[in-house]
């Protein structure tokens, strides 16, 4: 085999493909046309189980866990002031923005929802703006902020022959803990809801809206399920190792087959002492998940960056580059095109509501419709990575 495709260069692109396909993957599940016309697979499992909606979310964490290690080789994971504040500075901007990302939604849907009363402007801007008990304080980006600042400090702490160890110990402990309390099911008895309530109040939570019409408060982001989230992380530090140690592509797809499929084993294996679960992230969601990100690594890892086929990767890749900007950025977008609206045939409609029912639906009809609006939301976003990813613009968040 010829020296170019066994070697690699000093960055992989896969790892770039797959943190692109993994954002990808959240904006296209996070923005259908209607939130009644979703095809099963693009749905998360209501609380145990597995779909391919709930891969995206834990295979970017994975991915997380590998860039840390190949980040702070640099630095032969030696720990100092410079390097703790500039991991909490980038943590709490990361929060923060998640924050204010709930926040803006929370002012768009109650402007939005004032727009008949007999007020003012100001007062109406004024009442939505200071709607603060009711806004959502955890999310997407602070658990990834969460896992990025704990993670980090565990492998710039710990020697990384420990890591192994310290993730063994925080999954049967979490497992160990859930089970003891009784917290498998998503009520108030749950140890995960007794936490997020206590320490950030029932009104600060997630609102999960059942099948059956009933509303349920739970966060699938919440505090106490953080910590499997961490040794998720670090399992894919231990990932990033073996892709550092191994100069060889052929060898180093061989480390990922063999750690992915041992560890995906176990976690469904374990699925039946500690259901796969997303919405607690269970011992067995961690250990399927990161086993199945470090197969799909290692395929990519073939496919592009050993066989070289590259071309139908840089959609994927201009995600990659720019994951959590263009993640932001799809997010306030897609707040605004669903409360920003005006008055048709008499009656009040959002701009999504009107390119969903008026256009798409009349084509396509409803499930078809409402996926489309979602591939035309991805398509957006995309030309505004693109744009940046031409320009070898690369916003770090």
């Amino acid at each position: 085999m010829k020296q170019s495709q066994t070697q690699t260069s000093s960055r992989l692109l896969s790892l770039d493909v797959l943190r692109g396909i993994t954002i990808a993957g959240m904006i296209l599940v996070n923005n259908p046309g209607s939130w009644g016309s979703i095809y099963a697979p693009l749905e998360h499992a209501q609380w145990n189980g597995l779909t391919a909606t709930d891969l995206v979310f834990p295979f970017f964490i994975f991915i997380m866990g590998v860039s840390m290690y190949l980040s702070y080789k640099k630095f032969d994971f030696k720990f100092s002031k410079t390097t703790f504040v500039k991991l909490l500075r980038r943590s709490a901007l990361l929060f923060v923005i998640g924050v204010a990302l709930n926040w803006f939604g929370l002012f768009s849907r109650g402007l939005s929802g004032l727009r008949t009363e007999d007020m003012s402007v100001f007062d109406k801007i004024w009442e939505s703006a200071t709607n603060f008990e009711n806004l959502r304080i955890l999310g997407v980006l602070q658990r990834l902020a969460l896992v990025s600042f704990f993670g980090s400090l565990t492998v710039l702490i710990f020697k990384p022959k420990r890591i192994p160890w310290l993730i063994g110990i925080i999954l049967v402990f979490y497992w160990i803990l859930i089970a003891v309390t009784g917290s498998f099911g998503e009520d108030s008895k749950s140890l995960v809801f007794i936490i997020d309530r206590a320490v950030l109040g029932i009104t600060h939570l997630y609102t999960d809206h059942l099948p059956d019409g009933t509303s349920l408060v739970f966060d699938p982001e919440g505090i106490l399920s953080t910590l499997p989230c961490i040794a998720h992380v670090l399992l894919g530090f231990l990932a990033g190792k073996m892709i550092s140690e191994t100069k060889d592509n052929g060898q180093r797809i061989q480390k990922l087959f063999i750690f992915g499929t041992i560890i995906m084993f176990l976690g469904f294996m374990t699925d039946y002492g500690f259901p796969i679960n997303k919405k607690i992230w269970s011992t067995s969601f961690v250990l399927a998940t990161s086993g199945l990100a470090s197969l799909l690594l290692g395929l990519l890892i073939w496919i592009i960056d050993m066989k070289g086929n590259k071309r139908w990767s840089v959609f994927f890749e201009t995600f990659g580059v720019n994951p959590l900007f263009i993640f932001v950025i799809g997010g306030v977008i897609s707040v605004l095109i669903s409360t920003i609206g005006f008055s048709f045939l008499g009656n009040w409609i959002s701009i999504k509501g009107f390119i969903y029912n008026q256009w798409l639906v009349p084509v396509f009809e409803e499930l078809p419709g409402s996926l489309v609006f979602a591939l035309l939301f991805i398509t957006m976003c995309w030309f505004i990575g693109y744009f940046l990813y031409k320009k070898k613009i690369f916003i770090k968040l």
